[in-house]
């Protein structure tokens, strides 16, 4: 499988199940997406905002449901094999992206498979074993979770500087460098998360430097 990301904003994602699982898949993309949950009961006591809808489909009523809230992405997570099967099938049929939650380890050609997640700020790291150890991506989420700290503050501001250095005129190959020193410098790390002017002054002195070296 190769890791993409999709950007949900404006799209919606049908779950089709609302137990812990479908909670929790409703929870991840409510994050963008408009999320329809169908289920008879909703056990769970945070579905992140989504739509829930009260009511059993059956193998023989998902294509409706598929087609009444034409999403562009359908997890199936209910108990009931059958019902899975169908929406697998119904989104087949509609090009439909599909995640399966009740199968691990190799999946069928074209299915989606939603990976842990460490994210800060605009900076995301996912995680995937391809559905082998579920327990394994959250170690490793657990273990990642604590190297990235600060690293959205960091592209914010290294984001800022890359425009300014445009702005200034310096060239595409400085920039690079002195973007490239920022981020590798212990000195920025170090100071991200406290506050104020000082992680920004501590990049531009960074930035300064790595520029005076070119010269």
């Amino acid at each position: 499988m190769i890791p993409l990301y999709h950007d949900f904003t404006d799209e919606t994602v049908l779950v089709v199940g609302g137990g812990p699982v479908g909670a929790r898949k409703a929870r991840r993309f409510a994050r963008e997406a408009r999320v329809v949950v169908v289920s008879p009961e909703f056990p769970a006591d945070d579905y992140g905002g989504a739509e829930h809808v009260r009511a059993a489909p059956t193998a023989e009523d998902v294509s409706a449901w598929v087609d009444r809230v034409d999403p562009a992405l359908v997890v199936a997570a209910t108990d009931d094999e059958a019902v899975n099967d169908a929406v697998e099938a119904a989104a087949r049929e509609r090009s439909v992206l599909l995640n399966r939650a009740d199968r691990s380890g190799d999946r069928d050609v074209g299915s989606v498979v939603v990976p842990a997640t460490v994210r800060d700020g605009d900076v995301v790291v996912s995680i995937s074993t391809s559905g082998a150890s579920p327990a394994l991506s959250k170690e490793l989420r657990t273990r990642i979770q604590s190297d990235i700290d600060g690293a959205g503050e960091l592209a914010r501001l290294t984001g800022e500087v890359r425009e300014e250095l445009k702005q200034r005129g310096i060239d595409a190959s400085a920039r690079r460098d002195a973007v490239r020193a920022v981020v590798q410098s212990p000195r920025v790390w170090k100071v991200l998360g406290t506050g104020g002017a000082k992680p920004r002054r501590t990049v531009d002195a960074v930035v300064e430097s790595a520029l005076g070296d070119k010269e």
